[in-house]
């Protein structure tokens, strides 16, 4: 029996109502502290969870040389701050073995980014290092006003890997160089000054080459970039267009799509966008367009696959010639092909090389026509130090490793192996926004949600990726945002190195997840 005292209906249910939101408010208060214990005690067990690291039997040397302390104080004083680390905690990183690394403490990664997917065929390979040495012991240098037997072999082998009329080579140090000359020998060749680029590309940071690298964080406040003009990217996942059926990928972008078979709405749209940068900034004729096959630095960029071919005849009619720059998507790292260009159908005029073109050692390349090249031939143009003896003998042993191990082959089947697995977190998390790429050159886009596509606050990222190196990973960072995480191994990673890496990603996802749920 209810006691009324004289209280209306609507009083007695406002007061009824009243206990309960107190009764409501003491018992959250009550437990408060013990939903806190709950929590912290989810996280400790997830903290103390961890994936099981694959064996290895290689045992690295001690560290003989300076204290942590020491290095970091010679690096502050002596070394340029334009030079940035990773992590809060940089690695002193000690020894190298395929695809692995060990700091200085003996603590063994996996390493996923393979010093900037530099190190292609595994970090100090045997047949590498046996070759160097070897050569070290008879000619390290002598200039290309001489002939030495390792530059001729090189360039025969180089350029029986590529299609026919892409057979002639200069060898230079570095890709920025590379796409430096590449740049120069088309407005030498076509006697017209402007280049195309994509915006988000990177192609370098040489005057010249900067002029084409697209992203701010690379600009400084002097004047580049005179006779460089951007185009929108074809990008399926962030641009205005795109859909699940665009790219050539494993893995398809979350959008819809609703086009018919043979066509490609979004190729169209893009392609539209490419007239109008011919058509408003460029002269009616121009000297060429560089493209990534993947864009790298931009986070794994992947375009609707019939866009360079496209875009290569639009150039080839104003006169221009059309230059691919490998220096990330070379050499079998793609999977399919050997080149990346080979992917999109096309041959281009100029191809340029570097990177994994000698796994860690310092050489690039400029592949292309013998007309074109010719048109550097009018005058006096060297390079000291590029095509060395070392050089070409650490390029050749580069190919044979890939040849010899089946690099190619692995890293179709690996990569496709471990992209179709990270698709699996996409499904699972919220944030993970997209997962792309083609053989062992990943990206993974992390978003607030998948409706706005926003990117993931770079603090955010830094969280999972700063857990992923506790736990035994390096990986890379790409895109405007910083928001994309670069995966791009050495290309002798296993399934069982990827099962690891999937899991630590998992581990890191989960372990941000906590974190936010916590806040």
């Amino acid at each position: 029996m209810r006691l009324s005292i004289g209280l209306s209906n609507k009083e007695e249910v406002q007061q009824v109502w009243l206990g309960q939101q107190l009764k409501s408010v003491f018992w959250t208060a009550a437990l408060q502290p013990y939903l806190v214990a709950f929590r912290q005690q989810k996280w400790k067990t997830s903290l103390s969870t961890q994936a099981k690291m694959p064996p290895c039997d290689f045992v690295p040397e001690k560290y003989k040389s300076y204290s942590y302390e020491r290095m970091q104080k010679i690096r502050e004083q002596s070394i340029s701050p334009s030079l940035r680390m990773y992590y809060k905690k940089p690695l002193l990183l000690h020894q190298g073995h395929m695809q692995w690394l060990f700091d200085y403490k003996g603590q063994r990664y996996l390493d996923l980014f393979a010093g900037i997917v530099t190190v292609s065929v595994g970090h100090c390979h045997p047949k590498v290092t046996m070759a160097t040495q070897k050569q070290l012991a008879r000619l390290w240098h002598t200039t290309n006003i001489y002939m030495h037997p390792s530059i001729q072999e090189y360039a025969e082998k180089l350029t029986s890997l590529f299609p026919d009329p892409l057979k002639v080579v200069y060898l230079t140090n570095s890709g920025s160089e590379a796409n430096d000359l590449a740049m120069f020998m088309a407005r030498l060749y076509t006697r017209n000054f402007d280049f195309i680029c994509f915006r988000g590309a990177y192609h370098g940071g040489s005057p010249y080459a900067l002029g084409l690298t697209s992203i701010g964080l690379y600009k400084h406040g002097v004047a580049n970039g005179f006779g460089c003009s951007t185009t929108m990217l074809p990008d399926v996942f962030r641009g205005p267009w795109g859909g699940n059926h665009c790219r050539d990928s494993p893995v398809q972008t979350i959008r819809k799509c609703s086009c018919s078979e043979g066509v490609c709405h979004a190729n169209d749209q893009y392609i539209e966008q490419f007239k109008d940068t011919l058509n408003t900034s460029v002269p009616k004729t121009i000297a060429g367009f560089i493209a990534e096959p993947i864009q790298g630095v931009n986070g794994v960029v992947q375009y609707p696959r019939n866009f360079l071919k496209e875009a290569y005849q639009l150039v080839r009619e104003r006169g221009g010639i059309c230059v691919s720059d490998e220096v990330q998507t070379g050499f079998g790292r793609t999977g399919s092909h050997f080149w990346g260009f080979q992917t999109h159908d096309v041959v281009p005029d100029i191809v340029t090389l570097a990177k994994g073109i000698g796994n860690g050692f310092p050489m690039a390349a400029v592949v292309t026509t013998k007309e074109i090249a010719s048109s550097l031939a009018q005058n006096l143009h060297i390079n000291t130090f590029g095509g060395s003896p070392l050089a070409c003998v650490v390029g050749a042993a580069v190919l044979d490793a890939i040849e010899e191990d089946g690099l190619q082959k692995n890293s179709e089947d690996v990569g496709t192996y471990m992209l179709l697995e990270l698709a699996k977190l996409r499904h699972k998390f919220e944030i993970v926004g997209d997962v792309r790429g083609k053989g062992l050159m990943i990206g993974i886009e992390m978003v607030t949600d998948k409706d706005s596509r926003r990117p993931l606050p770079a603090e955010e990222v830094s969280q999972i990726w700063e857990d992923c190196k506790d736990m035994g990973i390096l990986i890379g960072r790409g895109g405007l945002y910083s928001q994309t995480f670069r995966i791009k191994p050495p290309m002798c990673i296993t399934k069982k190195d990827v099962d690891f890496a999937v899991e630590v990603f998992h581990t890191a996802l989960q372990r941000h997840m906590e974190r936010t749920a916590a806040k």
